[in-house]
């Protein structure tokens, strides 16, 4: 300014471009910290040790058997094992109860579902409807981890392989006691004082989030156009195991703001991709079917030491444990396996985030994907 001259200086316009700079680093960096960052133990080892047990006696029992072609139907029953890890034993027995149950309808409806020709098109709208369905009662029960992704995956993966009358039964029958007998685990777990409380008293159990139920609407409508979106464009396209990219498209959506989402993407595909190198060396070692069956144990309860911590880390297990159910129930060559889910959840991550995305443009609620 000129010696005498009163003309404000014009407004600077590196101020705001700072600003902004600043903060697409602090979510850069906000971001970076989330993906690597470990959670605590947190008791994991008794949830483990739980989920082994429910899953191991089923699928020996098939084994022993020579029903291991029924395996799925087992291990998604047995995925009870999985909720309310960390509550006390009666409130946790209540939950895994009521989330055991309709796991082992939506075994059986996919089973159901298999029967048909067409199946692989039947399928889509389908599981898309068990999953809007799924998260209404997830929210109303508050179940823990929340979300329809254990109805996804179990009713896709039933509905693919291929059914007759008598699997329909077996798979009524055996994901049902799967439940029952993951149930039982838990209760004697817990009177055997796993949690540690006094005799006959348990702490409180952890309180279910408030969920308004016009959330519970928006949250169904996601979860199901979501898993319709993924379903219809994979099996368009024609790629195998579209319940992959339906499982993958979920994944997002279990969080409820952007950010969270964003890392679950990216923990799937990241997990998800060195995992299969992990399945292909297990694949191609072609174990037999008892040796599957302890790989599969172990992987289980393996998985439920990482998966609260870090979601990328379990799913280098995750992944090669979906591949092992899928070929000892129902065998396919190994490069169209590691192929189809390497795709399948690239296709559902990225399917999931834009409905994500969509939802918060269209019904815009402060942070969240709602």
């Amino acid at each position: 300014m000129v010696d005498g001259d009163m003309t404000p200086p014009a407004p600077s316009t590196t101020a705001p471009q700072q600003s902004r700079q600043d903060t697409r680093r602090d979510l850069t960096q906000d971001l970076a910290h989330k993906i690597v960052a470990v959670g605590p133990h947190a008791g994991a080892h008794r949830v483990a040790l739980r989920a082994a047990l429910t899953v191991a006696v089923p699928l020996l029992l098939l084994w022993g058997t020579g029903h291991l072609a029924w395996s799925a139907y087992a291990t998604f029953g047995a995925f009870c094992a999985v909720y309310a890890r960390n509550d006390p034993w009666r409130a946790r027995v209540g939950m895994q109860a009521r989330a055991g149950a309709w796991l082992a309808l939506s075994v059986t409806i996919g089973a159901v579902v298999a029967l048909s020709d067409h199946r692989a098109w039947l399928s889509v709208p389908v599981t898309a409807a068990f999953a809007a369905v799924g998260s209404l009662l997830s929210d109303h029960w508050g179940w823990r981890p929340p979300g329809p992704l254990f109805t996804v995956f179990a009713l896709g993966a039933c509905s693919a392989i291929p059914a007759t009358g008598t699997t329909v039964l077996a798979a009524l029958l055996v994901g049902s006691g799967s439940v029952l007998f993951g149930l039982v685990v838990s209760a004697v777990a817990g009177m055997l004082g796993a949690r540690g409380a006094r005799a006959g008293q348990d702490a409180a159990p952890t309180p279910p989030p408030h969920v308004r139920p016009t959330d519970m609407g928006r949250h169904a409508v996601r979860a199901g156009v979501a898993v319709l979106l993924a379903g219809g464009v994979s099996t368009a396209l024609g790629i195998g195991h579209p319940y992959w990219a339906m499982v993958s498209a979920v994944v997002p959506l279990m969080a409820r703001e952007w950010l969270p989402a964003l890392v679950r993407g990216i923990h799937r595909v990241l997990g998800t991709f060195v995992g299969l190198a992990i399945a292909a060396v297990l694949l191609w070692i072609d174990p037999p079917g008892l040796v599957v069956v302890l790989l599969v144990v172990v992987l289980q309860g393996c998985v439920e030491l990482l998966v609260m911590r870090n979601y990328a880390l379990a799913l280098l297990l995750i992944t090669p444990l979906a591949l092992l159910m899928v070929q000892v129930a129902n065998p396919e060559p190994m490069g169209t396996l590691l192929f189809d889910r390497g795709l399948q959840t690239l296709l559902g991550v990225v399917l999931g985030l834009l409905v994500g995305w969509a939802a918060a443009q269209l019904l815009p609620r402060s942070k969240e994907l709602a």
